[in-house]
């Protein structure tokens, strides 16, 4: 079988305990707030504890996957690919991703979706997968259009940023 957490200069893998210092610099980029749900720095020790954790549950305890964007020439880590909301029941998950800085606009997202999308379809047999995104967030709507997503519905007032609901 073919392993399909590999797409043309990028694959996916599992985090490591190693990846504290990575994961700390991603997730306390104050850039990125305005889209997701952490609107707060987070102390290593709280990332520390989250890795412990995420490395001792399966994908179907947690309901979660979090996997590291490597590119696989120089073994540096790029972003962070999530799919979250496992339903296995009805074949379903949300995803999630965040590229750091010095690496977007190089196609490293759309190979890093693509390869979670086969993943999810080929090895989890999930037939649904949705993101959740701003209006605003021009670059994320180009990157699933780009990979084969298409806009299904337009949640009102879902999104606070400098005080305003979008």
């Amino acid at each position: 079988m073919e392993n399909n957490l590999h797409y043309q200069d990028i694959y996916l893998r599992a985090l490591e305990p190693e990846d504290l210092d990575f994961l700390y610099q991603i997730e306390n980029d104050s850039s990125i707030w305005q889209y997701g749900a952490n609107k707060a720095p987070v102390s290593r020790f709280c990332l520390k504890q989250y890795l412990e954790n995420s490395l001792s549950q399966s994908l179907f305890e947690s309901g979660e996957l979090r996997l590291v964007i490597v590119e696989k020439n120089s073994g540096e880590s790029l972003g962070l690919i999530d799919l979250f909301e496992l339903d296995n029941f009805h074949a379903r998950a949300s995803i999630g991703i965040v590229i750091k800085k010095e690496a977007q606009g190089k196609s490293y997202g759309s190979m890093a979706l693509k390869a979670l999308c086969q993943y999810a379809k080929n090895s989890l047999l999930l037939h649904q997968l949705s993101a959740q995104i701003a209006d605003s967030n021009k670059a994320a709507l180009r990157l699933f259009y780009k990979c084969g997503f298409s806009a299904c519905g337009m949640l009102k007032d879902w999104i606070r940023r400098e005080n305003k609901l979008y």
